[in-house]
């Protein structure tokens, strides 16, 4: 499977941005696809994933209520809604996949597959 992200850039504090990645080589019909993002110099940390039906999702604290994952499975791609923007959302954001497991998983090790990343920067 091959992610590809996009839709990042640079916007206002307080505005929004929606990512979308898109997924080629694979259907991912079946699989949990989530969003990461890494800020400069800090690890890679869990924003929000979705199962494959969609019927399930988890967001980090931090973005709840103000972010939403979504997905369609016969454009094999998965979105992130991101509203209210901080500056503190600024990262290099990734999305995921993995098929090994019914639970959602949050960890980075729990996803086989990694797209190349989007850079958001939100200005104050």
């Amino acid at each position: 499977v091959q992610l590809q992200a996009s839709g990042g850039g640079l916007v206002q504090a307080g505005g929004s941005l929606r990512l979308s990645c898109a997924a080629s080589g694979r259907a991912i019909g079946a699989y949990t696809l989530g969003w990461f993002r890494q800020a400069l110099g800090k690890e890679r940390l869990f924003v929000a994933a979705i199962n494959w039906s969609g019927k399930r999702t988890l967001y980090a604290d931090s973005v709840k209520g103000r972010f939403t994952i979504s997905r369609d499975n016969a454009k094999d791609t998965v979105y992130l809604e991101m509203n209210s923007l901080n500056v503190d959302d600024t990262a290099i954001y990734f999305c995921a996949a993995e098929d090994r497991s019914t639970a959602i998983q949050t960890a980075t090790y729990g996803y086989d597959y990694w797209g190349q990343g989007t850079q958001v920067t939100v200005s104050s």
